[in-house]
C-alpha cells in the first residue's frame, strides 16, 4: 500500500538499518546499490511473515516510482529458481539463495524490474555470480 510520509520505519541514512534487519530476522540483509538503475535506497522495515520475521527494503527513482525487496526464510518446497509472475500492474521476481528467500515487486515494465532484480542478485551475500541460466520463467 503507497504510503507517502512514512513508507519505512528505519530511514535509509540510519548506519544500523542492515544489522538491525539482520539481527532480527536472522538472514543476511544486505542493502542493495540500484544507483546504477536509477534507484536510491529509503529505508526498510521489519514485517511478520508465517515463517518468521522477514525484511521489506524500499528503493525510489527520481519519478517517485518505488520498488521493494521482501527477504523472508523460504519454505522447504520453494524451487530456488528464479522467477516472474503478474497481477494487475503489479510485477514481481522471486527467488532462493544462500538459505533466504528474495521477491523485488514494483509497477515497472517486466525489462526493467528484470534489471533490477539482476542487479540484486549479484550483490546478493552468498552470491556474486550472474542470475541462473536461462532467463526467469513464465
Amino acid at each position: 500500500m503507497p504510503e507517502k510520509r512514512h513508507p519505512v520505519e528505519v530511514r535509509a541514512q540510519e548506519e544500523h538499518l542492515a544489522r538491525w534487519l539482520t539481527r532480527r530476522t536472522s538472514l543476511p540483509v544486505k542493502l542493495f546499490d540500484l544507483r546504477e538503475q536509477g534507484f536510491e535506497l529509503v529505508g526498510g522495515r521489519l514485517l511478520p511473515d508465517s515463517a518468521g520475521p522477514s525484511a521489506q527494503l524500499m528503493y525510489q527513482d527520481a519519478g517517485g516510482e518505488r520498488v521493494t525487496v521482501y527477504l523472508r526464510k523460504p519454505d522447504a518446497d520453494t524451487p530456488a529458481a528464479f522467477r516472474y509472475e503478474q497481477q494487475g500492474e503489479l510485477g514481481l521476481f522471486y527467488w532462493v539463495e544462500g538459505g533466504a528467500g528474495y521477491a523485488l515487486a514494483g509497477s515497472l515494465p517486466r525489462e526493467r524490474l528484470l534489471a533490477l532484480a539482476e542487479a540484486i542478485y549479484r550483490q546478493q551475500p552468498a552470491t556474486g555470480a550472474a542470475p541462473p541460466a536461462g532467463s526467469p520463467s513464465r
